[in-house]
């Protein structure tokens, strides 16, 4: 689809996985100065982590942070929305960060149905998380110089950092304890444990309990936590009943079509993403050699392209064919009907020239505006060739039609008497459709992309019609059917 504006931007970098609760406040915090600095910002709203629910499974290495613009007409001069987020982009190009830059509903939608918050996204499908990321790392690094790619990162898949306990079950049997008593006891004295809730007017707070950060911060310290034995009359270090080691492992386990797999966001700008994603594949096919048992899938906002040129593959031929019928059925004559349909590659040519010099790639919208093109030069076509067929069934009931040079005397009569509604038509498109061109409002992207079509479509074919259409009428009328009429 085409850019939905919806004046406010969602930025969502991403950090590499262990990142700690205080340097993500610290990044957090610097990224929402350095966005406020444009003046094109009115707030900044950073989040971290996510909420205590499974619709939305964040881990504390992505960002998202919401920028709700200011009105446009307090922008600075020339500025849009694609220049301000390179700007911003490349202001906040931090070390270990990977930016993406998308707008917040339209990164739910796509978030829900294909799980890629950027325009493209690849998804390695395996059995083995280290070999995902290994192979979603390699195509990061393969990716990354070709044209268009903002920013690229590939999941960390396990990357995500645990610390064990390796229980000593003859130790915890000579205490009288057994496995569950002493995740208790760790769960409750170095994660916490809520004892009881203040209530504060409708407030209600729960109060947790825990040990001091300077007795859990590092290993050493963890051992020497104090765990009550035999009723609590005897205390003993965390050390004597377990081993404590750090370890790495899959922070975060996602299955899909049966099979494990990760992600690698790529963030395009500056190209359109059909070009973008052939290029890469062809690169990738190349370049990258895939273990047995391993596959890709493209995603992201290609699914989508993908599915409407499947569409259009059956939308297209039927909306010619339906065209096509109704117009024999009008006129009557399969030659008549050619003539009509010559009006499609004229108004074809004033359309893909418009959409070049104002950098439209195709989308929806510009299909949309083109499959109504087709409709209202069928339309204009169909009155041209009424105005010439009356012209001409009058000389020649008149008996006016002797040579050549009379019948390009009554085409020439029937186009002129032509102008006008031409004209009126083209100028009441124009009067119509050209303001859009100039709105900036929410939806304005995709309104100027279905009607820059129609008004450059509109344009060319009123040019060529007048000037083609009666010089194809002539060499149909002169040698099928008036030049055999006279030599007999």
């Amino acid at each position: 689809m085409p850019p939905l504006d919806e004046g406010s931007l969602l930025y969502m970098p991403t950090t590499m996985p262990g990142l700690s609760i205080t340097e993500a406040e610290r990044l957090l915090q610097v990224q929402d100065r350095l966005i406020r600095t444009f003046p094109e910002v009115e707030r900044v709203f950073g989040k971290a982590g996510r909420a205590e629910t499974p619709t939305d499974p964040a881990p504390l290495s992505m960002f998202e942070t919401v920028i709700l613009l200011k009105p446009k007409q307090q922008w600075r001069a020339g500025m849009t929305t694609a220049k301000l987020v390179d700007e911003m982009n490349a202001k906040l190009s931090l070390p270990g960060v990977s930016n993406a830059w998308t707008m917040p509903i339209k990164a739910r939608i796509d978030m829900l149905t294909t799980g890629i918050r950027t325009p493209v996204g690849i998804k390695v499908y395996g059995a083995d998380l280290r070999e995902i990321e290994r192979i979603g790392t390699e195509i990061e690094t393969l990716l990354k110089p070709v044209a268009g790619t903002r920013g690229i990162f590939a999941e960390r898949t396990t990357g995500g950092y645990f610390l064990d306990f390796h229980w000593k079950r003859a130790e915890l049997a000579r205490y009288g304890l057994s496995i569950d008593d002493a995740q208790m006891i760790v769960m409750s004295a170095i994660g916490g444990d809520n004892v009881t809730t203040t209530i504060e007017g409708r407030e209600r707070y729960p109060v947790n309990v825990r040990y001091f950060r300077d007795f859990r911060s590092d290993i050493p310290s963890l051992k020497r936590v104090l765990v009550p034995v035999m009723d609590g009359s005897v205390q003993v270090p965390l050390s004597e009943l377990a081993d404590v080691k750090l370890a790495s492992g899959p922070g975060m386990l996602r299955d899909e079509n049966g099979l494990l797999n990760g992600y690698v966001y790529v963030d395009v700008s500056g190209r359109d993403v059909g070009s973008y994603v052939d290029e890469g594949r062809a690169l990738l096919r190349e370049k990258l050699k895939l273990p047995p048992g391993y596959t890709l899938q493209w995603s992201g906002q290609y699914e989508a392209m993908e599915r409407v040129r499947e569409r259009m593959k059956v939308i297209l031929p039927l909306t010619l064919f339906l065209i096509i019928v109704l117009l024999y059925i009008n006129t009557r004559s399969a030659a008549k009907t050619s003539i009509i349909l010559l009006a499609v590659p004229f108004s074809a040519v004033g359309a893909i020239w418009l959409l070049y010099w104002l950098g439209y790639n195709m989308s929806i919208g510009v299909w949309v505006g083109l499959i109504a093109l087709l409709g209202v030069d069928a339309e204009t076509g169909v009155f041209m060739l009424l105005y010439l067929d009356i012209a001409y069934n009058e000389a020649r009931a008149g008996g006016r039609l002797k040579s050549l040079a009379d019948l390009q005397d009554c085409i020439l009569h029937g186009a002129v008497k032509r102008i006008r509604p031409k004209f009126m038509t083209v100028a009441t498109m124009f009067f119509g459709l050209l303001p859009i061109m100039w709105s900036a409002g929410a939806g304005a992207d995709v309104m100027k992309r279905i009607a820059a079509p129609m008004i450059g479509g509109i344009f060319t074919s009123f040019v060529l019609e007048l000037v083609v259409y009666p010089a194809i009428y002539e060499v149909w009328k002169w040698n099928f059917e008036l030049k055999q009429r006279l030599s007999e």
